[in-house]
């Protein structure tokens, strides 16, 4: 499907679910579509922990089971499958280029290396860090790499890598947010989940710079927003808010059992002080700075006080207390259930985003591929946006 098409259609199909994606359960302790498909929440309410925890992380498989109530849901389902871009090229086996990376980051930017293709530019590694795509791509390409990154210290050890590995690299220290793009004129520009406007600037800048070729993988598309997402192509039109962009990338597939522990029992006791707060100033959500960990690794008791005292309220005791901790662990397990209906629209919400980038490009000539560089189950934002000067 073509780019311009698929966005349009996810822009159009998109508002017409607003009431189903866009209330936070965590907030509203029972959404408004709840009344409208009752039978829709009891099978949710019915499922059992695993039943649940598979549909939030399975975008397909929570369509599914939403358009059995929902009519239209389904035809999500065909816009938001992409092609893996490519095959496979050979890598290097000896390593050599991968000092201190840990294995599923590895595994990430070899991927990436092999979806993205050189013609042969010098390479722009955007907010490269330590350089550790920078260093495969000029080993793999045998071209120039010029790698940016604002900390000074990452581009120290990035440079005593690339000197072990023996490639072409260099390390330019700077605030992506405030390089001259002209002077990356005719150059491939690569970036491995730039998070918020430092991929955006890459795009808009870069295009206007006179970028050759984009190979980039969005991440975090929240960060530096504002209060709302500002739409980059002629094809959007789509009213996001801070808060509708983040849910594009809450999925977390590679979480370990030990850390989904921890998180459900932290939202437990976020939402036990939630009902404790609206038992003595009415039913209302109101937000709360955020919490230092330590406070979660502690009692329930414990962190009511801490929270409590910080937000100028009463402490619950005695009965209050037991009573408040068992509402926020079924509040948690009535959140991880209707949490569903929203995760059903991840994949379509993250799509419109980096379709919107994408047609974008397209509009100022160049032609553009969107697709994947690695199976989901080895990172979420698998999503490659591919360009080169028509």
């Amino acid at each position: 499907m073509r780019l311009r098409a698929r966005q349009q259609q996810l822009d159009a199909l998109l508002p017409v679910f607003y009431d189903l994606w866009h209330p936070q359960p965590f907030c509203e302790v029972r959404p408004a579509w709840c009344e409208r498909w009752p039978l829709l929440t009891t099978e949710l309410l019915r499922l059992d922990d695993d039943e649940a925890a598979a549909l939030n992380v399975d975008g397909l498989a929570a369509l599914a089971c939403l358009s059995r109530h929902v009519a239209d849901a389904g035809d999500l389902a065909a816009l938001i499958e992409l092609p893996q871009r490519g095959a496979p090229l050979p890598l290097d086996q000896d390593g050599r280029w991968a000092w201190e990376i840990p294995g599923r980051k590895r595994a990430q930017i070899e991927a990436f290396a092999s979806a993205a293709r050189s013609a042969g530019q010098p390479v722009l590694d955007w907010c490269g860090g330590k350089g550790h795509l920078g260093r495969l791509l000029a080993r793999q390409w045998q071209v120039p790499v010029r790698t940016l990154e604002i900390d000074q210290q990452l581009c120290r050890a990035g440079e005593q890598l690339a000197q072990r590995a023996a490639v072409c690299q260099q390390f330019v220290t700077a605030d992506a947010l405030a390089v001259d793009m002209t002077l990356a004129a005719g150059q491939h520009a690569v970036a491995l989940h730039a998070c918020g406007d430092l991929h955006r600037r890459l795009i808009s800048h870069g295009a206007e710079g006179g970028i050759a070729r984009f190979d980039i993988a969005p991440c975090c598309y929240h960060l530096h927003l504002g209060d709302a997402y500002r739409s980059f192509s002629s094809a959007s039109s789509l009213q996001l808010t801070r808060d509708d962009v983040r849910l594009a990338v809450t999925e977390t597939v590679t979480a370990g059992a030990r850390e989904r522990r921890q998180r459900d029992r932290a939202s437990a006791f976020k939402l036990g002080f939630d009902a404790w707060r609206r038992h003595l100033n009415g039913d209302v959500y109101r937000s709360f700075k955020p919490l230092p960990e330590a406070w979660l690794r502690g009692s329930f008791a414990d962190f009511m006080g801490q929270l409590c005292r910080r937000e100028g309220l009463v402490q619950p005791a005695g009965g209050d207390l037991a009573h408040f901790e068992r509402l926020g662990g079924q509040r948690q397990r009535e959140l991880m259930r209707l949490s569903i209906v929203r995760h059903a629209f991840r994949r379509a919400l993250e799509l419109w985003l980096a379709g919107d980038l994408a047609v974008y490009l397209e509009e100022r000539g160049y032609a553009v591929e969107l697709g994947t560089f690695c199976a989901r189950e080895l990172t979420p934002r698998n999503l490659l946006i591919s360009a080169r000067r028509a």
